[in-house]
């Protein structure tokens, strides 16, 4: 060891070899500074701190944008949170609604007390009584529409409640995009509660039998659901409405639930076949 540190005592630190790769000559002739190891750890130091200082503003720029972000995802939350406890205080919760009920007449009794913006009338398929929701367009409409609690509608006193949960919307995509559809909506009736035994046919004749020609008729239904439903059109817009009065009839072993159809029925694009 001890000749080891001899030989290295004799080596020349201004040998060529020994010249570090940054060390040149301007063009003055002038040598640069030899930089000792110290300032080439400062300058290692003073480099790494400005790499870290880069990468610290990148981070924070990141921050920045990810804050913005965020803070512009919790804005909108909560606007959406606010305009569904608005929706809220709008809504009713009515219960004991007579099975003979439909949602333009349900509408109707409750127009009385202001300006009714949607109703929807729900309920287990095998039961008797069934409710509803009816928003208005203001929370003044819908506090006074709370006095009409106990009002006969059908054979069966209604009960009206403040509502814990807003009406979700219908799928705008579904909702009529002119006048023609508009107008196929007046003609159209959305029957709920079919056996899953009934046929479209079956659905068509029973219609077409009680009320009127039938232009165009859609069934459907899965095996998730004990019950189907269907959008029948009309030719007639006065077809439709003496339909809603078919609400409550047995078709196949069920009775079935008819109230005017948001949402018109469209032709159904047939693919091509394809060529390959």
């Amino acid at each position: 060891m001890q000749n080891l540190a001899a030989m290295l005592k004799k080596l020349n630190p201004l040998a060529k070899e020994f010249f570090p790769s940054y060390y040149n000559t301007d063009k003055s002739g002038i040598d640069n500074q030899i930089l000792s190891a110290d300032d080439v750890l400062a300058k290692k130091n003073q480099s790494g701190e400005e790499f870290d200082h880069d990468l610290k503003k990148d981070d924070n720029t990141r921050k920045r944008r990810n804050g913005y972000s965020q803070g512009r995802r919790r804005l909108n939350g909560r606007i959406s949170k606010a305009e569904r406890e608005d929706s809220i205080r709008r809504t009713l919760y009515v219960s004991d609604i007579d099975q003979s009920v439909t949602e333009e007449g349900l509408a109707g009794l409750f127009s009385n007390c202001g300006q009714v913006v949607d109703c929807r009338i729900c309920g287990d398929p095998h039961s008797v009584l069934r409710f509803a929701f009816v928003e208005f367009a203001d929370d003044q409409g819908a506090r006074e529409a709370l006095s009409l609690g106990g009002t006969m509608l059908g054979y069966y006193p209604v009960r009206v409640l403040p509502s814990k949960t807003a009406i979700l919307p219908v799928n705008p995509t579904f909702l009529p995009r002119s006048e023609d559809e508009r107008e196929m909506c007046s003609r159209t009736i959305y029957c709920t509660n079919i056996d899953k035994k009934v046929s479209q046919a079956d659905v068509r004749n029973f219609f077409e039998s009680a009320c009127g020609e039938v232009t165009r008729l859609r069934l459907l239904g899965d095996q998730l659901h004990s019950t189907r439903i269907a959008f029948v059109e009309f030719a007639l817009a006065d077809i439709a409405l003496r339909a809603l009065s078919c609400s409550g009839m047995v078709v196949g072993s069920q009775p079935i639930r008819v109230s005017p159809s948001k949402t018109p029925v469209r032709p159904q694009i047939t693919q091509p076949p394809s060529t390959n």
